[in-house]
């Protein structure tokens, strides 16, 4: 969602003044002489959430498509400057001075982003969704293997990083108060990157790590870190977006309607092709192909639809009061600051399959497609002895997708059934007499 280390405002008002000559990249953003004119995205490679309208799209090359056919009519010659970060802040401090004209980000990175656009009289608009959850399941809370931590409840007085500012960390904020944890005293907060939070983790530095897409999975799938809370439990929408400079959306609005229908098909390549589209994400980031397929996957965690869905639009306003607590922003009007008309004029929104209802999901050795299965049991008889790559079931309860392997699982009789952390299986095993949590080896056995 994202996200990123950020500061009161008022502290970073110096820095962005400096922005301008500090971090210049050769003319303003939109800039053009006679014949040529650059556009300039700023997007965020590793955050997955928002390969349509970054990694993926750049690859794919949709965007320059659409400009070539705009420059046929018109004669002029558009360029792209693709600018790669690792969060949300830099995107929006590079907009805030003229430099950046359209950027992705999560949905806590976006508020940010309007309030400080505002602020510095360069206002911006959200004007499309990359990727969303409407449970919330794309932020989690992991401990290191082994941890003795088994609810949140556990986290009392340890030392927990985040991204202040993230939607991982208003995950954070609202599920410790959801525990009578208060966020600020109840805990040690770090507020850390992610790969520094990462690392923290794996080096023993902090107990706990809250971070949003791909970090969780990441390190789940090399066996760093072990799912402790997960963010579906909050069932409260989270997601990541497109803003783009007001300026630029009224100067440029036939560039804006290209950029939206080529986030529009790579859209349609992802669902279309998901393990292609996971194959190239992991080229172009370096992340294991196994970990963005749990998110980006045909029953990923995330569902790609650029549509500014009231839901997420809801949730987006219920963001605003934990960034004001946090003394991030003031009041953020987010009914001016979303624009649906550039979506409109874009073209017609086709119907993108709906979120939930995910299904097992194996990923055989040495193939360029999954097998999905009605039920995790299916999936482990499937995967016993054969060549596996990935294997992912839903959470029972809150039908998170996570790794087989390392889910906690429960049998009741005959039923096998898996949970992504210890107080979810804890929850099941205490309403189901006979029910009890076995090794995912003895899950296999059982199946079988």
């Amino acid at each position: 969602m994202p996200h990123q280390t950020v500061v009161p405002l008022a502290r970073l008002l110096p820095l962005a003044l400096l922005l301008p000559l500090a971090t210049a990249c050769g003319g303003a953003a939109g800039a053009e002489d006679s014949h040529t004119v650059t556009v300039t995205v700023g997007y965020q490679s590793k955050t997955i959430n928002t390969v349509t309208a970054g990694t993926l799209l750049r690859s794919l090359g949709y965007f320059e498509e659409e400009l070539a056919a705009r420059g046929r009519k018109d004669g002029k010659t558009y360029k792209v400057k693709w600018q790669d970060y690792a969060t949300g802040a830099p995107i929006t401090a590079q907009m805030t001075a003229g430099k950046i004209d359209i950027g992705s980000m999560g949905d806590f990175p976006l508020l940010i982003n309007a309030a400080r656009g505002k602020q510095l009289g360069q206002p911006t608009r959200l004007v499309s969704v990359t990727g969303y959850n409407l449970r919330g399941g794309l932020n989690t809370i992991v401990t290191p293997p082994g941890s003795p931590l088994r609810s949140l409840g556990d986290l009392r007085g340890k030392k927990v990083s985040t991204s202040v500012g993230s939607a991982a960390d208003g995950t954070l904020v609202r599920a410790l108060k959801e525990a009578g944890i208060d966020p600020e005293k109840g805990i040690s907060k770090l507020n850390q990157q992610p790969s520094v939070g990462a690392s923290a983790l794996t080096g023993g530095g902090v107990d706990a790590l809250s971070q949003f897409v791909a970090w969780p999975g990441q390190l789940a799938y090399e066996g760093k870190a072990q799912a402790l809370y997960d963010g579906a439990d909050l069932n409260l929408p989270t997601f990541h977006g497109v803003t783009v400079r007001e300026k630029f959306a009224e100067e440029r609005a036939g560039v804006l309607d290209d950029f939206l229908r080529a986030q529009r098909r790579a859209t349609d390549h992802l669902r279309k092709r998901p393990v292609a589209a996971a194959e190239s994400v992991a080229r172009e980031t370096g992340l294991p192909a196994e970990a963005v397929y749990l998110y980006n996957g045909a029953h990923g965690i995330a569902t790609f639809d650029p549509a500014l869905r009231p839901e997420l639009i809801a949730a987006l306003k219920k963001d605003v009061p934990i960034l004001k607590a946090a003394k991030l922003v003031g009041d953020v009007d987010v009914d001016s600051f979303v624009d649906p008309e550039p979506l409109k004029r874009a073209g017609h929104t086709p119907s993108y399959p709906k979120a939930g209802g995910a299904k097992s999901e194996l990923w055989p050795r040495g193939q360029g497609s999954t097998r999905t299965f009605d039920s995790p049991k299916q999936l482990l008889k499937a995967a016993k002895g054969a060549e596996v790559r990935a294997a992912y079931v839903p959470d029972a309860l809150t039908g998170t997708l996570w790794f087989a392997d390392k889910s906690v699982w429960v049998a009741n009789g005959s039923d096998l059934r898996a949970f992504v952390t210890p107080s979810h299986a804890r929850t099941y095993v205490e309403r189901h007499a006979g029910a009890r949590v076995v090794s995912y080896a003895d899950a296999v056995g059982l199946a079988s």
